[in-house]
């Protein structure tokens, strides 16, 4: 893939993160996939390299950088294991920085240090069994008594939830306002009356831990609660909103790491005395392959540049997220049919990233509430729309 534009710190930062990840994650990807286990020393030793600590500021144990050095960050862990790249991002992008975002001096002191260390670990609870894409069908309460909130309810399909140390938590304080009458609030793991499930069993992202968390009657010291109440969500959604550019950064490199081992496979695999890639069909497959994962990293950087620049990245954010992760999940399907029966085997690089790929335009907002971000962005531009 192209890189063009990229300054030389960015490039020498990908070239450093692409070398622990083929150091450090690829031998031991699938393992971890069949495992459905994440490997949590891992949070310590990308904090020991700064990485956690992307985009947040030094006083806070933060390492500096942006949105575009966060992107490469993405694409790169994603190539290597998208599972582990998504858990990374929950813990940082999510979690902690709803933190650094909402919280006062006091919650930034108290949990931000430790967590870019990587010695704590958070994961974010907005989604439950009736809120996905409609933010205002949360059920969970936080009702206040005195210096504390109770919690009542769940949350569900909450990736990091069966290691976390704190949760990031959504809840409605005042119902009949709707969405301008819910709290953000830091709960800690070991509060009483929080349980947390099992982990699932999933179809992809095997590495990557998910469960449900309930709680009956948690409670959450009023000092927990993160900016200000029943608007805490609504100021939430305007700083966390740089997960569909994270989001196409996984799509591009995870797509990368299909394209890579069908041309592997298709390198080396002979038929006769010549390899596959003789036949015109499997040679522009892979060229096609190329030229869109090539075009959804262009499509990302521009995002984030549009972010690191000040400007209006709504828009550019959609078009890259949808385009990124749509591609991903072609490339990934072309890759597991050219890589043939060997691809299909479970010990193959191929499935996990076919298994991987879906959920992709699925989570940070379906390809179809994409659609209609750029339709929206379109029907106010008109023809200025470029």
């Amino acid at each position: 893939m192209t890189d063009a534009g990229l300054s030389e710190e960015e490039v020498t930062f990908r070239d450093s993160v692409r070398a622990f990840v083929d150091k450090r994650i690829v031998p031991d990807a699938t393992r971890w996939d069949m495992a459905e286990r994440y490997p949590r020393e891992l949070f310590l030793e990308t904090a020991a390299l700064g990485w956690l600590g992307i985009g947040f500021p030094e006083d806070v144990g933060g390492s500096g950088g942006g949105s575009v050095m966060y992107a490469i960050l993405c694409a790169e862990l994603s190539r290597g294991s998208a599972a582990i790249a998504l858990g990374l991002y929950v813990h940082t992008a999510l979690a902690a920085s709803a933190i650094l975002h909402l919280g006062s001096a006091e919650q930034k002191a108290r949990y931000l240090p430790e967590a870019l260390a990587g010695k704590r670990i958070g994961c974010w609870g907005y989604a439950e069994p009736g809120a996905g894409a409609d933010i205002a069908c949360v059920r969970t309460r936080a009702r206040r008594e005195g210096e504390y909130y109770v919690l009542d309810g769940s949350k569900l399909y909450i990736t990091n939830s069966p290691f976390a140390d704190f949760m990031v938590i959504v809840a409605q304080t005042d119902p009949a306002r709707g969405l301008k009458g819910m709290s953000v609030f830091v709960v800690d793991r070991d509060t009483p009356g929080v349980r947390v499930s099992a982990p699932f069993k999933k179809l992809g992202m095997g590495a990557s831990e998910m469960a449900e968390i309930v709680f009956d009657g948690a409670r959450v010291p009023v000092g927990n609660r993160l900016g200000i109440e029943h608007l805490g969500f609504i100021e939430a959604l305007k700083v966390l909103t740089l997960g569909r550019i994270a989001s196409a950064g996984f799509g591009v490199g995870l797509g990368r790491a299909a394209l890579e081992e069908a041309l592997r496979y298709t390198s080396t695999r002979m038929q006769g005395e010549a390899p596959i890639t003789r036949h015109q069909f499997v040679r522009f497959t892979l060229a096609d392959m190329a030229t869109r994962l090539d075009a959804a990293w262009q499509l990302t950087l521009h995002a984030a540049r549009l972010v690191e620049a000040g400007g209006d990245y709504d828009c550019a954010a959609s078009m890259a997220k949808l385009f990124a992760t749509e591609t991903c999940t072609h490339v990934c399907e072309r890759a597991l049919h050219l890589c043939g029966a060997q691809g299909y085997m479970r010990e193959s690089a191929a499935q996990r990233f076919y298994r991987d790929c879906k959920v992709l335009e699925i989570g940070e907002g379906t390809s179809e509430i994409q659609r209609e971000t750029i339709f929206r962005h379109l029907a106010r531009q008109g023809s200025r729309w470029v």
